[in-house]
Formats: C-alpha cells, sequence, structure tokens
C-alpha cells in the first residue's frame, strides 16, 4: 500500500478548478469536480500535452494541443487523437486536506 502524500488544502481549489502539482517528479492534475477530487497524470497519452492546461467541463479534461478529451475519474480516453488511458491516482480528503498515492 502506497503512503498518501498531503498535496492541498481542501478548499485551495474551486469547484470546477485544478492544480497542477509536482509529487516526486511526477507531474500530477487535481482536480475538483463538485466537491470530489480526482488525480490523474498530467501527461496527455496522445503527445504528452500538459492537461492541466486544459479546460475542465464536469469530468471531462481537454487537452490544450489537439482536443483529446479525458474522464478525470477514470482516466479513460473520450475521443481521438488520445485512445489510450491517462494514469490515475488514488486520493483522500482528511482534516480539510487533500492527499494523494503514487501509484506502486
Amino acid at each position: 500500500m502506497s503512503d498518501f502524500v498531503k498535496v492541498a488544502e481542501a478548499g485551495e481549489i474551486a469547484p470546477g478548478g485544478k492544480k497542477l502539482i509536482d509529487l516526486d517528479g511526477r507531474a500530477v492534475a487535481l482536480f475538483n469536480v463538485a466537491g470530489t477530487y480526482y488525480a490523474i497524470d498530467d501527461v496527455c497519452t496522445h503527445d504528452g500535452g500538459p492537461l492541466a492546461e486544459g479546460e475542465l467541463e464536469g469530468v471531462e479534461i481537454r487537452c490544450p494541443r489537439h482536443g483529446a478529451r479525458f474522464d478525470v475519474r477514470t482516466g479513460k480516453a473520450l475521443c481521438f487523437p488520445a485512445f489510450e488511458p491517462v494514469s490515475t491516482l488514488a486520493v483522500e480528503v482528511r482534516d480539510n486536506a487533500v492527499y494523494l498515492a503514487p501509484s506502486p
């Protein structure tokens, strides 16, 4: 089991907002979707674009480079040009803070 790391205060990211996190050299995009937090690698599987710079609409993040969309809950690629999912990270909220668990 991975150790969780505190990455943000819960109120720091408004609903519909996002934050880029450096998790020991790993770029991670953290999202607040209606009060629930999700985290994915900040790398589009199509061409390595920075997903945290894209537009978040509901549970979908759009890559700013070529428009590939991903479900932030599952990492699933929702449209071309991406077809591979992006990795997700486990998220916990406790004591008004957001924690991430790096994948093993």
